[in-house]
């Protein structure tokens, strides 16, 4: 039997399919994936753009005046947190 992630099997989505085609009409149907499509995509690109003005945000943060305490603190952060992990950690 077919099946998709979900769970979902042959008979489930052809029944899925004939009341979607019951309700909107056949010709509905791809203007709707096609609406689907275009507002995923456009949600994809927004996240995306945010993603990308969070870390240049973040570079710039760190790459200006008040960047070099934050690297300072990182930096004695993971030295911390090494000479702790370093007699913890298997030698290879």
């Amino acid at each position: 039997m077919f099946t998709i992630p979900f769970f979902i099997s042959g008979g489930e989505i052809a029944f899925i399919m004939f009341i979607l085609v019951m309700v909107f009409g056949a010709d509905k149907i791809p203007e709707i994936a096609r609406g689907l499509g275009k507002g995923m995509r456009t949600l994809k690109d927004a996240t995306n753009d945010i993603k990308s003005e969070i870390t240049n945000s973040a570079e710039k943060h760190l790459d200006g005046s008040g960047g070099e305490n934050i690297k300072k603190e990182i930096d004695k952060v993971k030295d911390d947190i090494e000479e702790i992990t370093g007699s913890i950690s298997r030698k290879k």
